[in-house]
């Protein structure tokens, strides 16, 4: 099963400076992407019931970029981003995201993103 890239965009009443920190910090993270969130240097492990999985951050740029990859990926092209900027004509937030997954589960995984997307916006403010 060949694996694809997905990219979403959703829009923000919060600046990418809260963003940013609802993306990075544990105590922010647990409110809308995980059950539990532990950070070592750059190292993520996200719980989830009883799974557990190990992000390693790959890429920083302050309210702007976050560019992840799971531990588990034996593909190294393979990352999960986060990209937020501010829209020149709305000033509106934008945020992108950018995942893979399997071509057949390519709507699920939109519709998991949006769904945990909600929940960072109820989280956030906006």
């Amino acid at each position: 099963m060949s694996r694809v890239k997905i990219e979403m965009e959703f829009i923000f009443k919060a600046s990418p400076s809260i963003l940013h920190q609802f993306l990075t910090q544990p105590e922010n993270l647990v409110r809308w992407f995980a059950n539990g969130c532990d950070i070592a240097d750059d190292v993520y492990t996200f719980t989830w019931d009883d799974s557990e999985e190990v992000a390693y951050l790959i890429d920083d740029i302050e309210e702007e970029r976050l560019r992840f990859k799971w531990g588990d990926l034996d593909d190294g092209d393979e990352y999960f981003e986060f990209r937020m900027y501010k829209s020149d004509i709305t000033r509106q937030t934008i945020l992108e995201i950018t995942d893979f997954c399997d071509d057949d589960e390519v709507k699920e995984q939109k519709d998991l993103w949006a769904t945990q997307i909600e929940e960072l916006r109820l989280a956030c403010g906006g």
